[in-house]
């Protein structure tokens, strides 16, 4: 199924190169993502709040990852001038969205259920991810839903959402080409992962319903808690 709803949804992912990264570095990384324009140590410092020496190796390991890039301001006066930083924007690579592209379209063809095996694929995937994931000692529904929201952020979705995480934003998709065009697969794995995740975390309850394309810059994830 095509899905030509060009002008709604989310913008083309990220790799989730931030996943590795420890809380406060992927935080300098974010900082970098949202600058208009190179930005100096001293700048970091004070939007960091931490160390200079701790910035300053953060940025070594972001630079050595390949994340982030820095170049010389421009000379004023006597000294060397200073290093400027800015984050490198990282596209999925092409061949994992042409192999994801390849697995929808073989599955629209020879499957009677593509909607329900992509939610099967979709559901085993995200019990993997819950399980491999870094994950707080949340023992409640509200809690659940916000480790989703934590993991779809870990998968480059760049979830918004408030405090209760029960409307999720994705303003993001990893896979948005091949979602267009395969819009009943891609989505459904994708509510399958979340459902996934969540019965991992111990909620059998929640009901998870993913809207593709539905206002401009996202698509949105609902996470409705059960009622008595």
């Amino acid at each position: 199924m095509e899905n030509n709803t060009f002008g709604l949804g989310p913008r083309p992912g990220r790799q989730s190169d931030a996943a590795g990264l420890s809380r406060s570095r992927a935080a300098l990384l974010e900082i970098l993502r949202n600058q208009s324009e190179p930005t100096s140590l001293a700048a970091l410092v004070a939007s960091s709040g931490l160390h200079e020496n701790t910035v300053r190796a953060h940025l070594d390991g972001l630079e050595t990852a390949g994340l982030v890039c820095r170049e010389r301001a421009t000379p004023e006066g006597r000294g060397r001038p200073a290093w400027l930083w800015s984050a490198v924007d990282h596209e999925p690579a092409p061949e994992y969205a042409g192999l994801a592209g390849a697995l929808a379209a073989t599955l629209h063809r020879t499957s009677d259920d593509p909607a329900g095996d992509a939610t099967v694929a979709g559901t085993e995937w995200g019990r993997r991810l819950a399980r491999e994931s870094q994950r707080s000692e949340a023992d409640d529904a509200r809690g659940h839903r916000r480790e989703v929201v934590n993991l779809m952020d870990e998968l480059g979705f760049e979830p918004e959402s408030g405090p209760r995480a029960e409307r999720v934003r994705l303003t993001r998709c990893p896979l948005l080409e091949v979602a267009r065009q395969h819009t009943e697969i891609v989505c459904n794995v994708h509510a399958g992962l979340v459902r996934g995740a969540l019965a991992e975390y111990g909620d059998e309850e929640t009901d998870v319903e993913l809207v593709p394309f539905a206002e401009p810059g996202a698509c949105l994830l609902h996470l409705r808690p059960s009622r008595p």
